[in-house]
Protein backbone atom coordinates (compact mmCIF):
# COMPACT_ATOMS: atom_id res chain seq x y z
CA UNK A 1 0.00 0.00 0.00
CA UNK A 2 1.34 3.45 -0.91
CA UNK A 3 2.22 5.62 2.06
CA UNK A 4 0.18 8.76 2.74
CA UNK A 5 2.00 12.03 2.03
CA UNK A 6 2.54 14.23 5.09
CA UNK A 7 3.94 17.68 5.87
CA UNK A 8 5.48 18.73 9.18
CA UNK A 9 4.76 22.35 10.12
CA UNK A 10 7.09 23.96 12.67
CA UNK A 11 9.71 21.43 11.69
CA UNK A 12 12.74 23.16 13.26
CA UNK A 13 11.36 23.37 16.82
CA UNK A 14 11.56 20.67 19.49
CA UNK A 15 8.11 19.22 18.73
CA UNK A 16 8.78 19.35 14.98
CA UNK A 17 12.07 17.52 15.42
CA UNK A 18 10.32 14.86 17.50
CA UNK A 19 7.82 14.45 14.65
CA UNK A 20 10.66 13.84 12.20
CA UNK A 21 12.32 11.36 14.55
CA UNK A 22 9.04 9.47 14.85
CA UNK A 23 8.26 9.60 11.11
CA UNK A 24 11.60 8.26 9.85
CA UNK A 25 10.78 5.03 7.94
CA UNK A 26 7.16 5.16 9.13
CA UNK A 27 5.09 2.45 7.37
CA UNK A 28 1.97 4.62 6.90
CA UNK A 29 3.17 8.21 6.38
CA UNK A 30 5.84 9.69 4.10
CA UNK A 31 7.13 13.20 4.86
CA UNK A 32 7.24 15.16 1.61
CA UNK A 33 7.22 18.76 2.88
CA UNK A 34 8.63 20.74 5.81
CA UNK A 35 7.68 24.24 6.93
CA UNK A 36 8.93 26.61 9.61
CA UNK A 37 9.32 30.33 10.29
CA UNK A 38 10.36 32.84 7.66
CA UNK A 39 14.00 32.83 8.85
CA UNK A 40 14.27 29.11 7.99
CA UNK A 41 12.31 29.19 4.72
CA UNK A 42 14.25 28.51 1.54
CA UNK A 43 17.00 26.55 3.29
CA UNK A 44 17.70 22.85 3.26
CA UNK A 45 16.55 21.44 6.59
CA UNK A 46 20.09 20.60 7.78
CA UNK A 47 21.07 24.26 7.15
CA UNK A 48 17.94 25.60 8.83
CA UNK A 49 18.92 23.90 12.10
CA UNK A 50 22.60 24.89 11.90
CA UNK A 51 23.33 28.25 13.53
CA UNK A 52 25.84 30.92 12.52
CA UNK A 53 28.56 29.34 14.65
CA UNK A 54 28.17 26.01 12.84
CA UNK A 55 26.44 24.29 15.78
CA UNK A 56 23.97 21.63 14.63
CA UNK A 57 20.75 22.24 16.60
CA UNK A 58 19.16 18.79 16.36
CA UNK A 59 17.89 17.93 19.85
CA UNK A 60 16.49 14.39 19.52
CA UNK A 61 18.34 11.32 20.75
CA UNK A 62 17.60 9.68 17.39
CA UNK A 63 19.76 10.87 14.46
CA UNK A 64 18.30 13.09 11.75
CA UNK A 65 17.19 10.87 8.89
CA UNK A 66 19.20 11.63 5.71
CA UNK A 67 15.95 11.78 3.72
CA UNK A 68 14.87 14.85 5.71
CA UNK A 69 18.23 16.64 5.84
CA UNK A 70 18.04 17.91 2.26
CA UNK A 71 14.33 18.81 2.14
CA UNK A 72 13.74 22.51 1.53
CA UNK A 73 11.92 24.34 4.33
CA UNK A 74 8.84 26.30 3.30
CA UNK A 75 7.41 29.41 4.99
CA UNK A 76 4.78 28.52 7.61
CA UNK A 77 2.39 31.43 7.97
CA UNK A 78 0.25 31.58 11.13
CA UNK A 79 -2.93 30.93 9.16
CA UNK A 80 -1.53 27.72 7.68
CA UNK A 81 -3.61 25.29 9.78
CA UNK A 82 -7.06 26.41 8.58
CA UNK A 83 -5.75 26.87 5.05
CA UNK A 84 -4.64 23.24 4.91
CA UNK A 85 -7.74 21.99 6.75
CA UNK A 86 -9.99 23.15 3.93
CA UNK A 87 -8.76 20.15 1.94
CA UNK A 88 -6.41 18.11 4.16
CA UNK A 89 -6.48 16.46 7.61
CA UNK A 90 -4.40 18.49 10.09
CA UNK A 91 -3.17 16.80 13.28
CA UNK A 92 -1.80 19.61 15.43
CA UNK A 93 0.13 20.22 18.64
CA UNK A 94 -0.75 23.93 18.53
CA UNK A 95 -3.41 25.47 20.77
CA UNK A 96 -5.21 27.73 18.28
CA UNK A 97 -8.22 25.45 17.66
CA UNK A 98 -8.37 23.42 20.90
CA UNK A 99 -11.23 25.41 22.37
CA UNK A 100 -13.49 25.54 19.31
CA UNK A 101 -16.82 23.75 19.93
CA UNK A 102 -16.57 21.47 16.88
CA UNK A 103 -12.89 20.54 17.29
CA UNK A 104 -11.94 17.35 19.16
CA UNK A 105 -8.85 17.40 21.39
CA UNK A 106 -7.52 13.86 21.16
CA UNK A 107 -5.55 11.67 23.54
CA UNK A 108 -4.66 8.17 22.31
CA UNK A 109 -6.86 5.57 23.96
CA UNK A 110 -8.87 8.13 25.95
CA UNK A 111 -11.48 9.95 23.88
CA UNK A 112 -11.14 8.72 20.31
CA UNK A 113 -14.92 8.43 20.05
CA UNK A 114 -14.77 12.24 19.72
CA UNK A 115 -13.90 11.62 16.07
CA UNK A 116 -17.66 11.89 15.58
CA UNK A 117 -17.15 15.67 15.68
CA UNK A 118 -15.14 15.60 12.46
CA UNK A 119 -18.15 15.20 10.17
CA UNK A 120 -19.90 18.16 11.79
CA UNK A 121 -16.74 20.27 11.63
CA UNK A 122 -16.46 19.63 7.90
CA UNK A 123 -20.12 20.40 7.35
CA UNK A 124 -20.19 23.61 9.40
CA UNK A 125 -16.95 25.00 7.96
CA UNK A 126 -17.37 23.79 4.39
CA UNK A 127 -14.10 21.86 4.55
CA UNK A 128 -13.14 18.52 3.05
CA UNK A 129 -10.26 18.29 5.55
CA UNK A 130 -10.32 18.90 9.29
CA UNK A 131 -8.28 19.97 12.35
CA UNK A 132 -7.75 17.71 15.36
CA UNK A 133 -5.27 19.00 17.96
CA UNK A 134 -3.74 17.03 20.80
CA UNK A 135 -3.83 18.77 24.19
CA UNK A 136 -1.30 20.79 26.06
CA UNK A 137 1.54 18.46 27.09
CA UNK A 138 0.69 18.90 30.79
CA UNK A 139 -2.91 17.87 30.20
CA UNK A 140 -1.80 14.67 28.43
CA UNK A 141 -0.60 12.71 31.46
CA UNK A 142 -3.33 14.09 33.71
CA UNK A 143 -6.24 13.20 31.41
CA UNK A 144 -4.66 9.83 30.54
CA UNK A 145 -4.77 8.82 34.21
CA UNK A 146 -8.13 10.42 35.01
CA UNK A 147 -9.95 8.56 32.23
CA UNK A 148 -9.95 5.08 33.88
CA UNK A 149 -10.87 6.61 37.25
CA UNK A 150 -13.70 8.64 35.70
CA UNK A 151 -15.08 5.54 33.95
CA UNK A 152 -14.78 3.19 36.94
CA UNK A 153 -15.62 5.40 39.92
CA UNK A 154 -16.68 8.85 38.73
CA UNK A 155 -14.81 12.05 39.65
CA UNK A 156 -15.96 15.01 41.78
CA UNK A 157 -12.85 17.17 41.70
CA UNK A 158 -9.16 17.13 40.79
CA UNK A 159 -6.26 19.07 42.27
CA UNK A 160 -3.03 18.85 40.29
CA UNK A 161 0.42 20.38 40.75
CA UNK A 162 2.91 20.03 37.89
CA UNK A 163 6.70 20.06 37.95
CA UNK A 164 7.34 20.72 34.28
CA UNK A 165 10.58 20.24 32.38
CA UNK A 166 12.33 23.10 30.61
CA UNK A 167 11.86 21.52 27.16
CA UNK A 168 8.18 22.43 27.47
CA UNK A 169 9.25 26.03 26.90
CA UNK A 170 11.16 25.17 23.72
CA UNK A 171 14.75 26.09 22.89
CA UNK A 172 14.01 29.79 23.12
CA UNK A 173 14.37 32.52 25.76
CA UNK A 174 11.18 31.18 27.38
CA UNK A 175 13.24 29.79 30.29
CA UNK A 176 16.64 31.42 30.70
CA UNK A 177 19.38 29.21 32.12
CA UNK A 178 20.07 31.40 35.15
CA UNK A 179 16.34 31.62 35.91
CA UNK A 180 15.81 27.86 36.15
CA UNK A 181 19.15 26.73 37.61
CA UNK A 182 18.85 25.99 41.35
CA UNK A 183 15.27 27.19 41.19
CA UNK A 184 11.57 26.44 40.76
CA UNK A 185 9.54 28.93 38.71
CA UNK A 186 6.00 28.99 40.19
CA UNK A 187 4.12 30.35 37.17
CA UNK A 188 3.78 29.36 33.52
CA UNK A 189 1.57 31.86 31.66
CA UNK A 190 -1.86 30.48 30.61
CA UNK A 191 -0.84 26.90 31.47
CA UNK A 192 -3.23 26.33 34.37
CA UNK A 193 -6.25 27.59 32.43
CA UNK A 194 -5.38 25.27 29.53
CA UNK A 195 -5.12 22.22 31.76
CA UNK A 196 -8.38 22.95 33.57
CA UNK A 197 -10.39 23.52 30.38
CA UNK A 198 -8.82 20.76 28.27
CA UNK A 199 -9.12 17.99 30.87
CA UNK A 200 -12.87 18.58 31.19
CA UNK A 201 -13.33 18.73 27.41
CA UNK A 202 -11.32 15.57 26.77
CA UNK A 203 -13.29 13.60 29.35
CA UNK A 204 -16.60 15.09 28.24
CA UNK A 205 -19.34 13.56 26.12
CA UNK A 206 -20.06 14.26 22.44
CA UNK A 207 -23.44 16.00 22.21
CA UNK A 208 -24.37 16.59 18.57
CA UNK A 209 -21.65 18.68 16.95
CA UNK A 210 -19.98 19.71 20.21
CA UNK A 211 -18.60 18.29 23.46
CA UNK A 212 -20.38 18.61 26.80
CA UNK A 213 -17.49 18.99 29.27
CA UNK A 214 -17.16 16.64 32.23
CA UNK A 215 -18.89 18.03 35.32
CA UNK A 216 -16.00 17.63 37.76
CA UNK A 217 -13.85 20.57 38.85
CA UNK A 218 -10.13 20.87 38.13
CA UNK A 219 -7.65 23.05 40.03
CA UNK A 220 -4.13 23.19 38.58
CA UNK A 221 -0.88 24.76 39.76
CA UNK A 222 1.84 24.60 37.09
CA UNK A 223 5.52 25.13 37.83
CA UNK A 224 8.80 24.87 35.91
CA UNK A 225 11.69 22.85 37.37
CA UNK A 226 15.31 22.20 36.25
CA UNK A 227 14.58 18.90 34.46
CA UNK A 228 15.38 18.55 30.76
CA UNK A 229 12.42 16.40 29.63
CA UNK A 230 9.40 14.76 31.22
CA UNK A 231 6.62 16.40 33.23
CA UNK A 232 5.97 15.19 36.78
CA UNK A 233 2.52 15.80 38.29
CA UNK A 234 1.06 15.21 41.72
CA UNK A 235 -2.66 14.47 41.44
CA UNK A 236 -5.33 14.45 44.16
CA UNK A 237 -8.74 13.12 43.10
CA UNK A 238 -12.07 13.08 44.93
CA UNK A 239 -14.04 10.13 43.49
CA UNK A 240 -17.81 9.89 43.23
CA UNK A 241 -17.69 6.38 44.72
CA UNK A 242 -15.24 5.08 47.30
CA UNK A 243 -12.55 2.81 45.87
CA UNK A 244 -9.83 0.70 47.43
CA UNK A 245 -6.26 1.55 46.41
CA UNK A 246 -5.86 -1.86 44.75
CA UNK A 247 -8.99 -1.24 42.64
CA UNK A 248 -7.62 2.14 41.55
CA UNK A 249 -4.30 0.55 40.57
CA UNK A 250 -6.12 -2.16 38.62
CA UNK A 251 -8.20 0.41 36.70
CA UNK A 252 -5.06 2.34 35.78
CA UNK A 253 -3.13 -0.74 34.67
CA UNK A 254 -5.97 -2.12 32.54
CA UNK A 255 -6.73 1.16 30.80
CA UNK A 256 -6.69 1.20 26.99
CA UNK A 257 -6.45 -2.52 26.25
CA UNK A 258 -9.05 -2.37 23.48
CA UNK A 259 -7.22 0.52 21.82
CA UNK A 260 -3.83 -1.20 22.11
CA UNK A 261 -5.25 -4.36 20.54
CA UNK A 262 -5.45 -2.43 17.24
CA UNK A 263 -1.66 -2.83 16.95
CA UNK A 264 -0.99 0.71 15.69
CA UNK A 265 2.62 1.39 14.77
CA UNK A 266 3.43 4.02 17.42
CA UNK A 267 1.41 2.49 20.26
CA UNK A 268 3.20 1.34 23.43
CA UNK A 269 2.54 -2.07 24.96
CA UNK A 270 0.63 -0.33 27.78
CA UNK A 271 -0.70 3.20 28.21
CA UNK A 272 -0.19 3.38 31.98
CA UNK A 273 2.24 1.55 34.26
CA UNK A 274 1.79 1.58 38.03
CA UNK A 275 4.91 1.11 40.14
CA UNK A 276 4.98 -0.31 43.66
CA UNK A 277 8.35 1.36 44.31
CA UNK A 278 7.67 4.40 46.54
CA UNK A 279 10.55 6.28 44.86
CA UNK A 280 9.03 6.02 41.36
CA UNK A 281 8.18 7.47 38.95
CA UNK A 282 11.12 9.77 38.27
CA UNK A 283 11.59 11.66 34.99
CA UNK A 284 15.20 10.51 34.47
CA UNK A 285 14.26 6.86 34.99
CA UNK A 286 10.78 6.70 33.47
CA UNK A 287 10.23 9.35 30.78
CA UNK A 288 11.74 7.30 27.92
CA UNK A 289 10.03 4.00 28.64
CA UNK A 290 8.16 2.63 25.60
CA UNK A 291 9.85 5.32 23.44
CA UNK A 292 8.35 8.04 25.63
CA UNK A 293 4.78 6.80 25.08
CA UNK A 294 4.10 5.32 28.54
CA UNK A 295 2.54 7.28 31.40
CA UNK A 296 4.25 6.11 34.59
CA UNK A 297 2.31 6.29 37.86
CA UNK A 298 3.41 5.66 41.45
CA UNK A 299 2.63 6.39 45.08
CA UNK A 300 -1.07 5.56 44.66
CA UNK A 301 -2.60 6.00 48.09
CA UNK A 302 -5.59 7.29 50.03
CA UNK A 303 -6.00 11.06 50.34
CA UNK A 304 -7.67 11.64 53.74
CA UNK A 305 -8.27 15.34 53.03
CA UNK A 306 -10.79 14.69 50.23
CA UNK A 307 -14.10 12.75 50.15
CA UNK A 308 -13.31 9.33 48.63
CA UNK A 309 -9.83 10.74 48.07
CA UNK A 310 -7.03 9.13 46.08
CA UNK A 311 -3.63 10.66 45.29
CA UNK A 312 -0.72 9.66 43.07
CA UNK A 313 2.32 10.91 41.14
CA UNK A 314 2.77 10.60 37.38
CA UNK A 315 5.52 11.19 34.81
CA UNK A 316 4.69 11.80 31.14
CA UNK A 317 7.13 12.63 28.33
CA UNK A 318 6.13 16.12 27.23
CA UNK A 319 7.67 16.17 23.73
CA UNK A 320 6.91 12.55 22.80
CA UNK A 321 3.53 11.33 24.07
CA UNK A 322 2.73 14.94 25.00
CA UNK A 323 3.41 16.24 21.49
CA UNK A 324 4.86 14.59 18.38
CA UNK A 325 4.52 10.86 18.94
CA UNK A 326 1.14 11.26 20.63
CA UNK A 327 -0.14 13.25 17.65
CA UNK A 328 1.29 10.67 15.26
CA UNK A 329 -0.53 7.90 17.14
CA UNK A 330 -3.77 9.87 16.77
CA UNK A 331 -3.09 10.16 13.03
CA UNK A 332 -2.54 6.40 12.82
CA UNK A 333 -5.86 5.81 14.57
CA UNK A 334 -7.73 8.22 12.29
CA UNK A 335 -6.21 6.47 9.27
CA UNK A 336 -7.39 3.16 10.74
CA UNK A 337 -10.89 4.66 11.03
CA UNK A 338 -10.83 5.86 7.41
CA UNK A 339 -10.76 9.55 8.40
CA UNK A 340 -7.38 10.02 6.67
Amino acid sequence: MARKRAAVIGATGIAGQQFLAALADHPLFEVTALAASERSAGKAYRDAITDASGAFRWYCAEPLAPAFAGLMVQDAAKELEPRFAKTTPVISTASAFRYEDDVPVFIPGVNLDHDRLIAGQKRRRGWTGFITPVPNCTTMGLAMTLKPLHDAFGIRQVIMTSLQSVSGAGRSPGVLTLDILDNVVPYIPKEEEKVEAEARKILGVVDGDTVRPAAFRVSATCTRVPVLEGHTETVNVSLERAAAVDDVKRALREHGREFLALGLHSAPSALIDVSEDPFRPQPRLDRDREHGMLTSVGRVRVDPALPNGIKYVLVSHNTKMGAARGALLVAEYLAHRGQI
